[in-house]
């Protein structure tokens, strides 16, 4: 890895404004870069690894902040996940084929499990701190307007009343914006699995936001 490289991926940026729970779920609208990019970033590019930061690391905080609701550990893993990032991109003879997102997220992921279960086992189930961690919201979150901070509380209720598989689903289609077909090869599952697991998710989360989905469509 290049000085450059690693200096870029230290200073990654965190997701635009306040980190918070996705939106009532519709279509992403997800930015994404060229293949021509990702390979003059593994050549050492400083341009193009500024890109790859602009372009990925808000999406990547976002999407961990909604698995762990803890910003600085999201902050934490997203700087970790960029490191790994320039590490692998900057060994010799990397080549882009076209599954750069779907690789990053699948780093992202993995990271932010390998960091889930070090705190599982360090956890002390006698501390009332600890076994609340996970479950840290907006009190770390810059104020917001009352009725905006309403609003996410009613959805990260909602949805932390899906299951792991579905809210992952949801978290990697709306927080990273990413295409089914790369969920599927992010979590190796069959396509039609994702479709299925997306779709439920969905059916269960519309009767439980039906009214703020009134109030935006008047």
């Amino acid at each position: 890895m290049s000085a450059q490289a690693a200096r870029i991926a230290m200073t990654a940026p965190n997701a635009p404004g306040a980190p918070g729970t996705p939106g009532i779920p519709g279509a992403p609208s997800s930015a994404a870069v060229d293949v021509d990019v990702v390979q003059r970033a593994a050549e050492g590019d400083e341009a193009a690894w500024r890109t790859l930061t602009e372009v990925y690391a808000g999406r990547v905080f976002a999407m961990v902040h909604a698995q762990c609701h803890n910003p600085e550990l999201a902050e934490e893993i997203t700087q970790s996940v960029f490191c790994t990032l320039a590490s692998r991109l900057g060994q010799a003879g990397y080549t882009e084929r076209g599954k750069f997102e779907a690789w990053l997220f699948r780093i992202a992921m993995n990271r932010l499990r390998d960091e889930m279960r070090r705190q599982r086992r360090q956890a002390n189930p006698t501390d009332p701190g600890v076994l609340t961690m996970m479950d840290r919201r907006s009190t770390d979150e810059p104020q917001d307007d009352d009725g905006v901070r309403s609003i996410r509380e009613r959805i990260g209720r909602a949805l932390d009343q899906l299951s792991e598989a579905d809210r992952t689903v949801i978290d990697l289609r709306h927080n990273a914006g990413l295409e089914f077909k790369q969920i599927a090869q992010i979590l190796k599952q069959p396509i039609g699995t994702i479709l299925a697991r997306h779709h439920r998710a969905l059916r269960k989360l519309r009767p439980l936001l039906a009214d703020l989905q009134e109030g935006a469509n008047p």
